[in-house]
């Protein structure tokens, strides 16, 4: 099994908001912000796993700012760590202007696990880390991490 570097799995999803995707303030629904960042780890865990997965844990889900009617939201999710048979994906969200300007409104890590094809957890390929960027989110990972394992005792 081969290592894969960050960037062969990064994944961008982009939507204009309309009505049906706003909560009664006419505000993007914070239930559909989740679905689609899930949707946008998966993907990102699929790539760089080459199997399907499941997500077990959303670490951080933290909503910064609010989108409403007719903005551009753009999504996107990068692998941050990879464990024996996980992998921690961060997701961030923005707010695109028509200058292409990009605000943060919302970020989140997931924890996704390679499944086998009878659905039990599967190793996974290493991360090749090539920025100074992607070696700060590993350490950092590796201390989320350490805390969610905290949590379990």
């Amino acid at each position: 099994m081969q290592n894969k570097r960050v960037k062969d799995s990064i994944t961008e999803q982009v939507h204009i908001l309309t009505q049906g995707n706003l909560n009664g303030y006419r505000r993007l629904f914070g239930g559909k912000l989740m679905s689609w960042m899930d949707v946008v780890a998966a993907v990102v865990a699929r790539r760089h796993s080459e199997r399907n997965v499941t997500t077990a844990v959303v670490d951080m889900l933290e909503f910064k700012a609010p989108a409403y009617a007719n903005d551009t939201i753009c999504i996107i999710g990068k692998i941050t760590y990879v464990g024996n048979t996980s992998m921690e994906v961060k997701v961030d969200v923005f707010v695109e202007e028509l200058t292409h300007e990009r605000r943060l409104i919302n970020t989140a890590y997931f924890v996704m696990v390679a499944l086998d094809e009878n659905e039990k957890p599967t190793k996974v390929p290493g991360i090749i880390l090539e920025t100074e960027e992607e070696k700060i989110e590993y350490e950092k990972a590796k201390i989320r991490k350490e805390r969610r394992k905290s949590y379990d005792a």
